[in-house]
């Protein structure tokens, strides 16, 4: 069979062979390494990813962009914003990139190479001069860097996906795939941590910021600094990781294909628009509840936003973040126990109810600004957004991958990942930021909602793909067809 076939040789052309004699099976590889391998470098990923997050609303407003020092000026902010998003600009471009890799050259080396591409990036973001340093030069540095970024997790993402589903048995694959999702709120948590840590240390007050102190001199720059450490820790973890057996049976049985981007394209247009869409308000929703709900709470109140400490925020934040993580796992197992698509339809329908709540929620004068902010109020918004969020987000790693075929699906899902994050998550923050200032924050919350029932609409459009064959180098609407 030539290398260019996307056929298999086994009747009906649907499913890989099994593996050869002496050929790799899951037993050969212990679950503790795989759960490992995808569960810390997604984490360290996001780390990264989030670490900038924080900084561009708190920091880089203030260290790379000129008017910073203009009272009640949002302008700062709105630049980092933009800087913010050129991350997800990349991630498409990192997941062909790292998707090519990962259909012809497998799995492991091409996780290695993001996991590089991300941490090398991240750790020269704290090496930066500033705006008031060399100019221009700074910010435009700085969004060389940020767009780096982007590219690797392009290519993370969905190779960590694919290393827990492939490596997962028959029925669990919502639950082994919840592992590199895991790593989402453990990033955003230990980033967030070590910024807050440092906040009280170093006694910075968001709402007066001191230009000459040490925080926005120098201690900013730990957090990106450190990550060095930490890329080390994940290389080591996957150097010593085995290619997935579903990879492996695609070897054997010379199932790759020249162009994998081509032939996804080619064959699975419809699945790439689905999947984009399917994850659109899952993106839309963790960045409002995140990076913008961070510039909302802690901006000026003479802007119409609440005016909250920025240490005192975060306190409240990473209590939303544990509800994420706990509902990731609640998530995987309520996917394999009742079926992908009922669950995300049911998810997708809280998610408008709670999107149309935001004004009742976060206006101005039901939540109070400054020091009469209504704290159990604010907790219950961020608690109730982030368990919803994990548990649209907890079986995403299983359902973008069982919609491609083995030969494309590192690719495949890597894409529709990755373009649904411009959709939903580049231009969020700064959307947002927007429409308080024009319309109010009630008009936010009709953001999310109008985003959640386009999800709905693909999701109910999407087969259901909890029993779908990953050893099958044809998608489950090509199967349909040729069975009519």
């Amino acid at each position: 069979m030539s290398p260019t076939s996307t056929s298999a040789a086994p009747e009906g052309g649907t499913a890989l062979g099994a593996p050869a004699p002496g050929g790799p099976a899951t037993a050969d590889v212990p679950r503790s390494r795989v759960v490992t391998a995808s569960l810390v470098g997604t984490s360290i990923e996001f780390y990264d990813f989030y670490a900038y997050a924080t900084a561009a609303v708190s920091v880089f407003p203030l260290v790379f962009f000129p008017g910073a020092h203009e009272p009640g000026s949002t302008t700062g902010l709105l630049l980092s914003m933009a800087t913010f998003g050129a991350a997800f600009v990349a991630r498409p471009i990192g997941a062909i990139l790292f998707g090519h890799l990962g259909d012809r050259i497998g799995r492991k080396a091409t996780l290695i190479g993001a996991l590089l591409t991300m941490g090398i990036a991240t750790f020269l973001i704290g090496l930066l001069p500033t705006y008031q340093q060399i100019g221009v030069w700074a910010p435009a540095m700085l969004a060389i860097l940020r767009f780096s970024q982007g590219l690797g997790l392009g290519g993370e993402w969905s190779g960590a996906a694919l290393l827990a589903t492939e490596y997962a048995k028959e029925g669990k694959r919502a639950q082994a795939a919840m592992w590199p999702q895991l790593g989402a709120p453990i990033g955003f948590f230990v980033a967030n941590g070590l910024f807050l840590l440092l906040v009280t240390a170093f006694n910075y007050d968001s709402t007066n910021p001191d230009f000459d102190g040490s925080f926005l001199t120098w201690v900013w720059r730990v957090p990106f600094l450190l990550s060095v450490a930490m890329v080390a820790v994940g290389l080591y973890v996957r150097v010593k990781l085995e290619e997935t057996p579903v990879f492996q049976r695609a070897l054997q049985n010379d199932q790759r294909v020249k162009a994998p981007v081509g032939e996804v394209f080619r064959r699975n247009w419809w699945e790439l628009i689905l999947g984009t869409f399917i994850m659109y308000a899952t993106y839309v929703q963790f960045y409002l509840m995140t990076t913008w709900i961070l510039s909302y709470a802690i901006g000026s109140p003479q802007a119409g936003l609440l005016g909250v400490p920025y240490s005192e925020f975060l306190v409240l934040q990473l209590v939303g973040i544990v509800f994420f993580a706990i509902f990731i796992p609640v998530a995987g197992w309520l996917a394999d126990r009742v079926g992908r698509k009922p669950f995300l339809l049911v998810v997708s329908v809280v998610m408008v109810v709670f999107g149309l709540s935001f004004g009742a929620w976060l206006d101005p004068a039901a939540m109070g600004t400054g020091a009469d902010v209504d704290v159990t109020r604010m907790v219950l918004f961020l608690v109730v957004g982030m368990a919803l969020m994990g548990l649209a987000f907890g079986p995403m790693s299983a359902v973008l991958p069982e919609l491609f075929p083995t030969n494309t699906r590192y690719t495949g899902s890597g894409i529709a990942y990755n373009v649904s994050s411009i959709l939903g998550a580049a231009v969020t923050p700064f959307l947002a930021s927007w429409l308080v200032t024009e319309h109010g924050v009630g008009s936010v919350g009709w953001y999310l909602a109008a985003a959640s029932v386009v999800s709905l609409v693909a999701i109910a459009l999407s087969p259901e793909t909890r029993h779908a064959d990953l050893d099958a180098v044809t998608s489950a609407r090509e199967r349909r067809a040729a069975r009519r």
